[in-house]
């Protein structure tokens, strides 16, 4: 597994983390168990990386790796990332120190830690990006040790640019993917002059990366890429990189026949995922896994060799062809 700097935390982290969102809820029923086994088989293979929040399953996520970290002692070297804000309504009068305080005690005891290596707002709104007073809050908490360091998890490049600017910010957190490239125009580059870690989510585009997917294939009613496909619980970005499903189908379809002609044998997801972690200021990528299985093929992705420029700019043909027009300007 490749290993990376993860921005201005300066831990080593593995290029390919885990997403956890699919520990807590969402995602139709994970069982505890199968949580435990999806973070053991991370663990042995190289993942270093855990990236969750608070509103997963209502800490139900925070409280399985908790878990999972007091079984393996002392000296794990696994970093947690966790996020806050959006167990309240997303208004930037909620954004304060008496509720920072509050969230991050209740991730500090979910996790059974006294410090959180990096907490992350969760999405919140541009105001509050933008707010000298937030940042003053997030300083008083490292300074205080509840917090070793702290970074945005965000929905538009806007965003990530106002959060890479603040001086004390170590990571940002966007969704970057094979469907999502507008990050690579701006918020690569301003992230890597500035020394700040960037975090790639939904790197699958909610699994239609994964080449698995068909007109026929159905969700859970309690999985979001069945609930959410219309942004009407939280922002539609997050299902499916916002793709149109019947669209995405197709475009994963020519980016399923790219990762087949490559020269070593990868999956279309382990192309996907690579080819995500080996852009330059990209630390890592936290794809979700609901078995021990896929958490070991996802991880396998970090080790895979350069895909090279003609790959990437075949990425951008698919992008240009299907996605850009209704993907680039929106977020």
């Amino acid at each position: 597994m490749e290993q990376t700097i993860l921005g201005k935390t300066n831990r080593t982290v593995s290029a390919v983390g885990l997403g956890t969102w699919q520990l807590g809820a969402d995602w139709g029923n994970v069982s505890e168990s199968d949580a435990l086994a999806v973070l053991a088989a991370s663990e042995d293979a190289g993942v270093t990386f855990l990236d969750t929040a608070d509103v997963y399953g209502d800490g139900r996520s925070e409280q399985a790796i908790g878990a999972f970290l007091r079984s393996r002692g002392d000296g794990h070297g696994i970093t947690v990332a966790t996020k806050m804000g959006r167990r309240m309504e997303q208004v930037p009068e909620n954004y304060v120190m008496e509720n920072f305080r509050a969230w991050t005690d209740r991730s500090r005891k979910n996790l059974g830690t006294d410090t959180l290596d990096l907490v992350q707002l969760h999405c919140p709104p541009s105001a509050t990006v933008t707010s000298g007073e937030v940042y003053d809050a997030l300083d008083t908490l490292v300074a205080e040790g509840a917090i070793a360091a702290y970074g945005l998890s965000v929905e538009t490049c806007g965003q990530a640019l106002a959060a890479i600017a603040r001086p004390n910010v170590a990571t940002v957190q966007i969704i970057l993917n094979a469907f999502r490239l507008k990050p690579l125009d701006e918020v690569l580059p301003a992230a890597r002059e500035a020394g700040v870690g960037i975090i790639a989510r939904v790197p699958l585009a909610s699994g239609l990366l994964s080449g698995k997917y068909t007109a026929a294939t159905t969700f859970a009613g309690d999985d979001h890429r069945n609930y959410n496909r219309d942004g009407s619980h939280f922002d539609v970005g997050e299902t499916f990189s916002g793709v149109d499903y019947s669209v995405g189908l197709e475009a994963a379809g020519r980016f399923a026949d790219l990762a087949a002609g490559l020269d070593f044998t990868a999956t279309t997801a382990q192309a996907a995922l690579a080819w995500v972690a080996q852009l330059d200021g990209v630390s890592t990528v936290i794809p979700g896994a609901r078995s021990a299985e896929q958490a070991v093929a996802n991880a396998a992705a970090g080790s895979l060799p350069d895909l090279g420029g003609a790959f990437t700019a075949s990425v951008r043909g698919i992008y240009d062809e299907f996605l850009r027009a209704d993907i680039h300007p929106r977020w």
